[in-house]
């Protein structure tokens, strides 16, 4: 037989290799990047900057007009001018949608229904400013008076819970984490328990078996395809990073680069946590048709810490989140959350992942038990049975 170290390396490149030419992975990764391309894309366009354009008629608007024009942006939205030298012009043009309103002669305001409402707002504001000048002057005010009662500074607003922007932006990258997480852990773990039923179902692990050792087979099968997940999590982290920094959705490139690495870390974590339980899965099962059965509980158990983790994207200072962070199964789902937004100590982060690792390494030695039990038993095969032995 092959040395312990040798066989896994053989068997570990020999599943790296084959699901990375598989063409169901090079599908799924191109789509999965067109995916994220595509919306950090549609974010930045529809995020970007609200612009409105105010059509101007008669010498008694352009005053008006320009004062608008400049208190726009300090209100979330630009404005843009453009002058008719006639109403019916500029009714024209209101009528096609190259304008949005048209002020005349200082006076009055064309829509064609309703106005957009920050555009009106300023224009109103505006427009009273201006009449009151003109009437606190004619009441005998000198310019210089005018000007200090209208510009009394506004009243300042305190407050109690300050908005985070930077809080805000890493809720998203958490939330994308999670998610990617989510879909990885489930991907990659039917791919080790289909490949393990496939070896069984085709006969094919009789003839590995008769040159390797069970646990040789199954920790090369496992490290061959994280190794996979990771590096193809690494490449969603890079080309998403890249493209937002480019589209200008990321001002914090140093916590996306945190986050990536929280996910990285915790899909490690979390991957050989359920990889050996997705394996046994598949050698109990004698075809791919009865694999869904075996799996549904993982399943289950993946997407209830998928969902705890979403919930600790809003609130990961729960004792919901708090807990489910240090439970093996829940960790991988839930920690890259508390770690991105900042709601974790060092000591809670090192116990989690101390437990998630020895409870891995617990696990991993009865898996190998079970899978080697079980995988050359033809049939359907009782947990009972290959925990025991039995045949």
């Amino acid at each position: 037989m092959e040395s312990d170290r040798g066989a896994f390396r053989l068997v570990a490149r020999r599943e790296f290799v084959e699901r990375a030419r598989d063409r169901s992975f090079i599908v799924s990764t191109a789509i999965t990047l067109l995916v994220l391309v595509g919306f950090i894309l549609v974010n930045a366009f529809l995020g970007g900057e609200t612009r409105f354009e105010l059509g101007v008629v008669g010498e008694g608007s352009r005053a008006t007009a320009r004062a608008v024009e400049a208190a726009a942006p300090s209100l979330g939205f630009a404005a843009s001018l453009e002058t008719f030298d006639s109403e019916s012009q500029a009714n024209a043009a209101l009528r096609d949608g190259s304008v949005d309103a048209v002020l005349v002669d200082g006076r009055r305001v064309l829509v064609v229904s309703e106005a957009p409402e920050q555009l009106l707002a300023v224009i109103q504001v505006v427009s009273a400013r201006e009449r009151t000048a003109r009437e606190l002057e004619a009441a005998g005010l000198t310019p210089e008076e005018v000007e200090r009662a209208l510009d009394a500074p506004p009243l300042p607003v305190q407050a109690l819970e300050p908005l985070d922007e930077q809080s805000e932006e890493s809720s998203v990258v958490a939330f994308v984490g999670v998610l990617a997480l989510y879909g990885q852990l489930l991907s990659y773990g039917y791919w080790v328990a289909s490949g393990v039923v496939e070896e069984k179902a085709s006969r094919v692990v009789e003839v590995l078996l008769a040159t390797i050792r069970p646990k040789q087979l199954l920790r090369g099968k496992i490290l061959g395809i994280g190794l996979l997940g990771l590096c193809q999590l690494l490449l969603i982290g890079v080309v998403g990073l890249t493209v937002a920094r480019a589209a200008g959705t990321l001002t914090f490139p140093a916590g996306a680069l945190a986050a990536v690495g929280a996910v990285l870390l915790w899909f490690v974590l979390g991957f050989f946590f359920y990889s050996s339980l997705f394996a046994v899965a598949g050698a109990i099962v004698p075809r791919q048709e009865d694999l869904q059965t075996t799996m549904t509980p993982l399943t289950i158990l993946v997407l209830v810490s998928f969902l705890i983790g979403i919930s600790a994207v809003g609130d990961p200072s729960t004792t919901l989140a708090t807990v489910a962070s240090l439970l093996p199964f829940s960790a991988p789902l839930v920690m890259p959350s508390r770690m991105v937004l900042g709601q974790l100590s060092v000591w809670q982060g090192l116990l989690s992942a101390g437990i998630i690792v020895g409870a891995t390494f617990a696990l991993i030695p009865l898996a190998t038990r079970m899978y080697s039990n079980a995988v050359l038993r033809t049939g359907r095969v009782r947990i009972l049975d290959v925990l025991r032995g039995e045949r």
